[in-house]
């Protein structure tokens, strides 16, 4: 088996771990100074801010599963070079408060250091996620401030 081979095993088992809700076994995946960043608002996904080690990844990744119930991810490319992957992700989250379903799409880029992930990167369809979470378009709220000035 190749490295690109196992690495990419590597980030769907860390994949599967994180939607069977087993936070301990997706921490087990990473190095313990994982570094993660995602591209989102975090004046409206505050959880979602940079975080460091594997205590930080584990709060985030507990917020999340506090808010949704289910977490579903199709991973319909996934490509690898040595200890680096890259995926396009579609992720379907569960909200625990009305049921409702957030579906977006996302890239993360991850780097592997002996065998574990060192660094997770996103980008996140933020506008279209934002309005989901939401509950509501936010284009008009952007036009408004805009006409204010702001």
């Amino acid at each position: 088996m190749t490295i690109e081979s196992l690495n990419k095993q590597r980030v769907l088992h860390l994949l599967d771990a994180l939607a069977r809700g087993d936070l301990e076994d997706a921490l087990s995946c990473c190095t313990d100074d994982v570094d993660f960043l995602t591209h989102a608002p975090i004046d409206v996904l505050p959880h979602m801010g940079p975080r460091h080690g594997k205590a930080e990844l584990r709060e985030l990744w507990r917020t999340v599963w506090l808010r949704y119930s289910e977490i579903r991810y199709k991973a319909p490319q996934i490509l690898a070079d040595g200890d680096e992957v890259a995926t396009y992700l579609q992720a379907h989250f569960k909200k625990r408060s009305n049921g409702r379903i957030v579906q977006f799409d996302m890239a993360v880029f991850y780097s592997f250091r002996n065998g574990q992930i060192a660094q997770i990167r996103e980008i996140i369809d933020s506008y279209d996620l934002v309005q989901q979470v939401l509950e509501r378009e936010i284009g008009p709220m952007i036009v408004a401030a805009e006409a204010d000035g702001l």
